[in-house]
């Protein structure tokens, strides 16, 4: 029996079993000759897209019964130590208990987790919604103020970081404070980034839309200066100005798993392995690697895929794909994602919608907050449970571009 591990069970991991189930089954080769095994904490998919809002506890989706549906083992634990040389992993088990687990091609797909520099204090005072548990503990936070006095510090959120992730939780921040506080309050919300622009990765297109989401929020920003040191207080910008809060939120950037690094191959700056158009690490050949995990081309350009939803279900998808074409002699089909799009969250009634590497805005304002909520409540979960929707997802994910 041939085994394919798949490391995570994020929307790269979900993609990546469901395509090589599906290759499977064309191939009429049953799971007896080739196993399919997802390893991860849970089998759920934790919609990370959504951790923003409100009840973040509410964003996730089941994935037993849909790994079920197309005879994907699941195996409850996390994965420890990738050992390339034996084709084998180390899985701890809930329980603790620690068991390795052979492979003949293993798909890496085990995500990022939020980037925390240095910063005095960051880890004590600072939150995120980098993770679940970590916006739940944020959600807790947020609903106990409301037993605090007013004061500057109560009503005040800082967020650290003016790209995507920052701009959507700021916000949403004012509605949510007012919810919690009572529309009286004195509710600001300040975006802290070091960049003299808002929104840098997106370019000037959709940057005039943004801003006059922001101001009709009543959300401020500090441009050009970066965060120093937090306390219990609030936190210190590197110009030195001090701001009172007890809310405030790092949202800056992001860093492959800590397990690429236990590959013996090259990485880029945020640990991502560099994979070839097929997705696998060229050192190690019998691992491939997807969503956060891997830097990979889109196209013949020079664009890079991102740490993104929208990236990871193609790469996901496109890997587990090859992964079983690797072991069933079928040709492997080179990953390719030449369409680029972004739904930026505006608010609660707003929202900008932009198409390309430049984000040229296609859709703004009404039209673009319904695209926003379709995606967020439709297109990033999982399918339903049976097999024929399943595989169908599994094409779509593979070959359809936005």
């Amino acid at each position: 029996m041939k085994r394919i591990l798949i490391v995570g069970a994020g929307f790269a991991g979900m993609y990546a079993a469901l395509c090589a189930a599906r290759l499977r089954d064309e191939q009429g080769v049953t799971p007896d000759t080739l196993e399919i095994v997802v390893v991860a904490p849970e089998p759920r998919l934790v919609i990370r897209p959504r951790l923003y809002e409100r009840a973040p506890e509410t964003m996730v989706a089941p994935l037993a019964e849909v790994f079920d549906a197309v005879d994907v083992r699941y195996v409850q634990g996390r994965v420890d130590v990738i050992d390339s040389a034996s084709k084998s992993a180390v899985i701890v088990g809930p329980d603790g208990v620690r068991r390795s687990l052979p492979y003949d091609r293993l798909v890496l797909a085990a995500g990022s987790q939020g980037f925390k520099p240095d910063i005095p204090g960051l880890d004590k005072y600072g939150f995120t919604v980098d993770q679940l548990d970590d916006a739940i503990v944020l959600d807790h936070h947020l609903s106990a103020l409301a037993k605090r006095p007013a004061s500057a510090a109560r009503d005040t959120a800082v967020v650290c970081g003016g790209g995507f992730t920052g701009i959507e939780v700021a916000t949403e921040m004012p509605s949510r404070l007012r919810a919690i506080l009572g529309p009286k309050a004195n509710v600001r919300v300040i975006i802290v980034d070091r960049n003299e622009a808002i929104a840098p990765a997106m370019g000037p297109h959709p940057r005039p839309l943004i801003e006059k989401a922001l101001r009709e929020a009543g959300v401020e920003t500090r441009l050009g200066v970066g965060v120093s040191a937090l306390n219990e207080s609030g936190v210190t910008l590197s110009d030195g100005q001090s701001i009172e809060s007890a809310t405030v939120i790092w949202a800056g950037g992001f860093r492959a798993s800590p397990l690429t690094a236990q590959v013996p191959a090259e990485r880029d700056r945020s640990g991502r392995l560099v994979v070839d158009r097929n997705l696998r690490v060229a050192a190690v050949p019998t691992i491939f690697a997807a969503g956060d995990t891997a830097q990979a081309a889109t196209d013949d350009l020079g664009h890079l895929a991102l740490m993104s939803c929208q990236h990871a279900n193609r790469l996901g998808a496109s890997a587990g794909f090859n992964a079983a074409a690797d072991l069933l002699g079928v040709p492997l089909e080179p990953y390719q994602q030449k369409n680029y799009v972004t739904c930026l969250d505006l608010g609660p009634s707003d929202a900008v919608f932009t198409r390309g590497w430049d984000s040229k805005v296609e859709l703004s304002g009404d039209k673009a907050k319904a695209m926003k909520r379709e995606i967020n409540t439709q297109w990033i979960y999982p399918p339903p449970p049976n097999r024929a929707d399943a595989f169908k997802a599994a094409e779509w994910a593979r070959l359809v571009d936005y």
